[in-house]
């Protein structure tokens, strides 16, 4: 199920005991995100410019999305929409992550929803034809195969050939830096990152399952996808 929030994301009831994860995104965490993450860890360990992201959107976005995972809204406030009131709806688990993004795109007037993406999300409202899942899948604290329904949990949510884009952080079967390497495993351990068992491999499987068209670009740690509905 998933919660709407309608006025102030922050003042949301809990809805259950937060993972470690989603908790990292505190009142000072989302003020230093863009800093440290995007203009730091993204772009010099991680090896993935924010700009290949943005490039992602311009390839994919639609004037009907849906965001999840948001963030600090980055990547929202810098795509560039065809329609001057496209219609945007934000998702996530976290309401400080929502109320900041909400502010951050106000001139959108975004459509606000509470949901865990590892649930089945039930949103009594029109369908999307693009959904961005940038960062979250690393996150989730799942194993494969079960991380892969979080795609078809989102394939619900999309009109028929709509698209499914994001980026996620793996290992094992792709190249990386001993920074790299040392960092995903102490965010592994604080419980941040959920992604020991990530591969390249084994997100094209998850992807395959629920999805076509499916498409992967390694780009660093980061693998960028994309499939239709």
């Amino acid at each position: 199920m998933a919660l709407m929030l309608d006025r102030d994301p922050a003042r949301a009831p809990a809805m259950g005991e937060a993972d470690r994860g989603h908790a990292a995104f505190t009142r000072t965490g989302l003020a230093l995100y863009d800093l440290l993450v995007l203009r730091g860890l993204c772009p010099w360990v991680w090896r993935c410019p924010n700009e290949r992201i943005l490039a992602a959107y311009g390839e994919h976005l639609s004037d009907n999305h849906l965001e999840v995972g948001v963030g600090t809204g980055y990547f929202l406030d810098h795509a560039r929409f065809s329609d001057a009131a496209p219609r945007v709806a934000l998702l996530d688990l976290n309401t400080r992550c929502l109320a900041r993004t909400a502010r951050r795109i106000a001139r959108y007037h975004p459509e606000v929803y509470r949901a865990d993406v590892l649930q089945p999300i039930v949103l009594d409202v029109g369908r999307f034809d693009s959904v961005a899942l940038n960062y979250v899948v690393h996150c989730l604290p799942a194993s494969w195969p079960h991380k892969g329904a979080v795609f078809a949990h989102l394939k619900a949510l999309l009109n028929p050939s709509g698209t499914l884009f994001g980026a996620t952080l793996v290992q094992g079967d792709v190249p990386q830096s001993a920074a790299a390497t040392g960092l995903m495993r102490w965010f592994n351990t604080r419980g941040t990152l959920h992604n020991r068992a990530d591969t390249r491999t084994r997100l094209v499987e998850g992807l395959e399952q629920h999805l076509d068209d499916v498409r992967v670009e390694q780009v660093g740690c980061v693998a960028l996808f994309s499939g239709r509905a």
